[in-house]
């Protein structure tokens, strides 16, 4: 296989089915990288003493591809011997244990890898327009991102 027959590639996704690990992982691998770093964000059955039932996710979703966009190419200026990056959120219901966002990076040596995979989910946290609701038993809370630049704008 030629250098050029596997260039870096982006794959961006926002939906509401369930997010498949194996599909995210499968397409960032590349014959010319040693590492895949994987962030699996899931849905936890407890926040601050309180019984979670599930997660609402929304978005902006135009918008939010256009951030997670941005974010890649950032990755690419930071670590440039990163190969693939792929981004997957879910939208909508997502039950207890299943993934919320699952992010996958490939590159040459696993430092690189690991460093982008944490940037990309900080950085989603703090910049992409995509709501969380979480449901209790009996209430529910919309939650913001403590890494959230405009939420904390105003504090």
């Amino acid at each position: 296989m030629e250098e050029n027959e596997d260039v870096p590639k982006d794959f961006i996704k926002l939906k509401s089915e369930k997010l498949s690990v194996d599909e995210v992982s499968e397409l960032v691998v590349s014959p010319y990288c040693g590492a895949v770093s994987l962030f699996i964000g899931t849905t936890r059955n407890n926040f601050e003493g309180k019984k979670v039932i599930h997660l609402e996710y929304e978005a902006y979703t135009s918008m939010a591809e256009t951030e997670i966009k941005k974010i890649c190419r950032d990755v690419r200026q930071k670590w440039p011997s990163v190969k693939h990056i792929a981004v997957h959120h879910r939208l909508g219901v997502v039950p207890i244990t299943e993934a919320s966002v699952i992010i996958a990076v490939s590159s040459p040596h696993r430092a690189e890898s690991l460093e982008a995979v944490t940037y990309c989910i900080n950085t989603l946290k703090a910049s992409v327009p995509i709501w969380k609701k979480e449901i209790y038993e009996d209430e529910y809370s919309w939650k913001e991102n403590k890494e959230c630049f405009w939420a904390n704008s105003e504090k």
